[in-house]
């Protein structure tokens, strides 16, 4: 079973890949976040940089594409082609208002007739492989098994479920009967994706859902960068590592954007997870989220007592 991680906007970026590699690894694929085609369906220039090969000679990602539109896949496909990628996933959860009022992300789901043309007419035409990640539907999982349908029609190289509906965004619990759908009732490979924050998590999606050929994390990989790691029957995370790892993070970052606000905007992001290791400390806690330079947040960081186990 491979071990993702997921794609996130403006975290899993080539300077985060290449450091969590560095310090935690364990991963069996990192996947870029999202590049969208912006105006005319021009493609997003800075989503391009992150992926191109100069940048991401230690670590190459799974691309992903946010489109609904044949046409601008197409397009897009022959850049990525042209980068040495051969396959695209195809992002149809983003459940932001901004994205699905344009047929993009979650909103292509509210269309099975349209969701199934644009399958139809981009796997007839490209030669690349094609994967999807998906949630169960947009007002209700009951449009679940009609996606399934349609995406039973198509080669997809894996589709990776999100049990959860677009109204949902990312509150609420997994709905697991619908994935226990999708993993019963879908003809490819399937991968799970919404909610594992530890090892014990992990286990239990995989005994629930043993023949799944990969498993997703995000935010819990960015609370605990290390839980790769552990559910491969490595050691737990510690504070040094994740000082050692804001370091490099703050190093790597300054030395693409040129700034110390923006790398301090960069590691706060982080942190906004990882304090949550922390649950006792919440005055240094509090003092990285008002910290006013990286220095000042790196050692911040350096005063937080060992992670309590268990």
């Amino acid at each position: 079973m491979n071990l993702y991680y997921a794609p996130l906007e403006g975290i899993s970026l080539r300077v985060f890949r290449r450091v969590h590699s560095e310090v935690f690894g364990c991963v069996d694929a990192y996947f870029a976040p999202f590049i969208s085609p912006g105006d005319q369906e021009r493609v997003n220039r800075k989503g391009m940089r992150d992926i191109a090969p100069e940048e991401n000679k230690e670590v190459k990602p799974k691309i992903q594409v946010l489109t609904g539109n044949a046409e601008s896949f197409l397009r897009f496909a022959e850049n990525a082609k042209a980068l040495g990628y051969d396959e695209i996933n195809i992002n149809m959860g983003c459940p932001v208002q901004m994205v699905t009022k344009k047929g993009r992300g979650s909103g292509i789901l509210r269309e099975p007739y349209t969701l199934d043309n644009f399958l139809s007419e981009i796997f007839s035409v490209s030669d690349m492989k094609i994967s999807i990640k998906t949630r169960i539907g947009f007002y209700s999982a009951e449009e679940l098994s009609r996606l399934i349908e349609i995406f039973n029609k198509y080669p997809i190289s894996e589709l990776t479920v999100h049990p959860r509906i677009r109204e949902q965004f990312y509150k609420g619990e997994p709905d697991m009967d619908a994935f226990s759908y999708a993993y019963n009732n879908y003809m490819g490979r399937l991968c799970y994706n919404g909610d594992i924050w530890n090892k014990e998590d992990f286990d239990v999606i995989e005994k629930l859902f043993p023949n799944l050929s990969g498993v997703m994390i995000g935010r819990g990989a960015v609370k605990n960068p290390a839980i790769f790691r552990e559910i491969k029957g490595g050691k737990a995370l510690s504070t040094e590592e994740l000082c050692t790892f804001t370091e490099k993070m703050a190093n790597g970052w300054y030395e693409v954007l040129k700034s110390e606000t923006y790398t301090l905007y960069k590691l706060k992001e982080l942190w906004g997870y990882m304090s949550l290791n922390f649950p006792d400390e919440k005055k240094i806690t509090k003092a990285i989220k008002k910290a006013s330079k990286p220095d000042e947040l790196i050692g911040l960081t350096k005063m937080l007592p060992d992670i309590k186990k268990g």
